[in-house]
């Protein structure tokens, strides 16, 4: 069985989350505080000497770091992966523009405000730049979903994942999802989906 060390208001470790539970594969949760230090510790670093969560142990081989790494490990050969050419690099596309461009900017800015309950006015021109910058990242991805149902292929994959995380919790950043009608669209349908799961849960 797998084992996922865990922060669970982490979008990084929900994207592994949801792909563990999308294909129904059996895994044992390991919540770290992060705001505790919990990732700090000599026995984490010994796991992970980056100090970050997630982290996959599978079994058998050793440890696997970084949320993009252990979902197309986790998913590989499944329908969360299009086998087209093509479309198999429109995915990677989008997982590179989320790491790149979404989740630095909306993920850190949450973090501040969701985890380490900072105040808007305490962190002044950087919580402003962070929102700016993630605001520019959704117009992007409201482009990318004009017309469609998912981002790549009509079909829900790791690209949807990937940027569903921290999209969906905008708001926690401080920026409001009402603008964006194509984003709010697909935030339904992948919520409307058999096996989602809020991301609290473990």
């Amino acid at each position: 069985m797998y084992r996922l060390y865990d922060y669970l208001p982490s979008g990084n470790g929900y994207k592994c989350r949801l792909v563990l539970k999308d294909l129904q594969l059996p895994y044992e949760l390991i919540e770290m505080d992060i705001t505790r230090g919990a990732t700090r510790t000599p026995e984490f670093l010994a796991r992970n000497p980056n100090g970050r969560i997630p982290l996959l142990e599978v079994p058998g081989k050793g440890y696997l770091a970084e949320s993009h790494a252990i979902i197309q490990f986790l998913a590989r050969d499944s329908h969360l992966v299009p086998r087209e050419p093509f479309q198999q690099a429109l995915m990677w596309q989008w997982l590179g523009f989320e790491q790149y461009n979404l989740e630095p900017n909306l993920g850190t800015a949450r973090f501040w405000l969701h985890s380490q309950h900072k105040s808007p006015e305490s962190l002044g021109e950087a919580l402003k730049d962070k929102q700016a910058k993630g605001r520019d990242a959704l117009a992007v991805l409201e482009a990318g979903l004009a017309g469609r149902a998912f981002l790549v292929g009509e079909r829900y994959s790791l690209a949807d994942i990937a940027l569903y995380a921290y999209t969906h919790v905008a708001g926690e950043a401080g920026v409001p999802l009402e603008p964006y009608p194509a984003i709010r669209g697909w935030i339904g349908r992948i919520e409307a989906g058999p096996r989602w799961a809020p991301i609290t849960s473990r």
